[in-house]
């Protein structure tokens, strides 16, 4: 049997595409094994699945003052020591990396092992730790055409990214029953991120009068972040999150106003879901969110509105302006050549496994 150790964590978005490839790396024979932190949410997200799991120890490389900068070194060469043995013990014929600071070890710990390593970058600009990971990695996956000048040319393949299998399988009619909405009246979703967006919640909560009077208001608007006194709004359904449902609520919505994180859009671009993207300002993060907007918005998938332009009156007028132009904009994503990401990703799995094997 072939064998495969899947590796990534610290946040969601380093861990869901893993999770995406699960069904098809068990249709070609794997047994998959994951390397994770001790206590990360990857553990939590990855144990439901019923994967053996092996927790190592994990330290974060920051590029500003931190004391932690003095320990987590420690930290890092003690992960490294143990995918080394987890590495010998398992022998896989591959690893497959999403990224984020506990997946550094296991890829040098990899090369060390001579095992074939691939890499997914999900960002146009590569983060700190695929950087440290990727002159150990054999071929390094992409999300965006812009990525590819960033990495060696005889490693970067570009792929999109792996969706859930079940995300793009869910029923409108279940979805309009969920929020008791009215099949024949369009539905915009909004989505603020895994925390919600109290900036983004204020504006849409200002026009939703006005919103209402064309359409239906689906928001998942962050733990904490529920008004009480909009539940009983005819046409507005609002949740804190979504789980099992998201699929059903995908299907229902003829439009999307979403943060711009590379998993989440790359999920707009499976479903073919006009969109509306307002990307986390460079001052809350590295910029990331913005340089992926741009790319989808140059691509024709995307309308852009960055925070600091962002208010009710541009809003308003975006949605609009998406809605009556939804179907430039749904052509324009059929046309992506990365709509098939885990089985173009499954190939390369199956090239490192074979080659692992000679």
């Amino acid at each position: 049997m072939k064998r495969i150790v899947l590796t990534g964590g610290g946040t969601a978005g380093h861990v869901t595409p893993n999770l995406a490839l699960l069904p098809r790396l068990k249709e070609l024979g794997y047994d998959i094994h994951y390397i994770g932190s001790y206590d990360g949410i990857e553990r939590k997200l990855v144990e439901q699945y019923h994967i053996p799991y092996y927790g190592i120890s994990s330290g974060k490389l920051r590029r500003y003052f931190d004391w932690k900068n003095f320990s987590d070194p420690f930290k890092v060469l003690k992960g490294y020591r143990q995918a080394r043995a987890l590495l010998k013990k398992l022998h896989p014929d591959v690893v497959f990396s999403k990224g984020g600071f506990v997946s550094v070890p296991v890829i040098m710990a990899a090369k060390h092992r001579k095992i074939p390593a691939i890499i997914h970058e999900s960002d146009i600009t590569p983060g700190l730790a695929n950087k440290l990971a990727i002159p150990n990695a054999w071929k390094v996956c992409c999300n965006f055409p812009e990525t590819l000048k960033y990495l060696p040319a005889e490693k970067a393949v570009l792929t999109g990214s792996p969706i859930r299998k079940e995300l793009l399988s869910g029923n409108r009619l279940h979805g309009l029953t969920y929020c008791q909405f009215k099949p024949d009246k369009p539905v915009i979703l909004i989505i603020g991120g895994s925390s919600g967006s109290q900036f983004i919640n204020e504006i849409i909560r200002g026009i939703l009068p006005e919103l209402l009077e064309k359409y239906q208001v689906l928001h998942l608007c962050g733990k904490g972040n529920l008004e009480e006194s909009l539940n009983d709004t005819a046409g507005y359904a609002q949740f804190e999150y979504a789980n099992q449902e998201l699929s059903d609520l995908f299907a229902a919505a003829d439009i999307v106003i979403s943060r711009a994180g590379a998993n989440a859009i790359c999920e707009l671009l499976a479903l073919r879901k006009p969109n509306i993207l307002i990307p986390l300002s460079a001052n809350a993060s590295r910029g990331d969110q913005i340089l992926n907007a741009r790319s989808f918005e140059r691509q024709g998938y995307s309308i852009v509105i960055e925070e600091e332009q962002l208010d009710s009156t541009v809003l308003s007028n975006a949605i609009h302006n998406l809605f009556d132009n939804r179907s430039q904009y749904v052509n324009a994503m059929a046309g992506s050549e990365q709509l098939n990401s885990v089985e173009t990703v499954a190939q390369l799995i199956e090239q490192a496994a074979k080659k692992s094997q000679a």
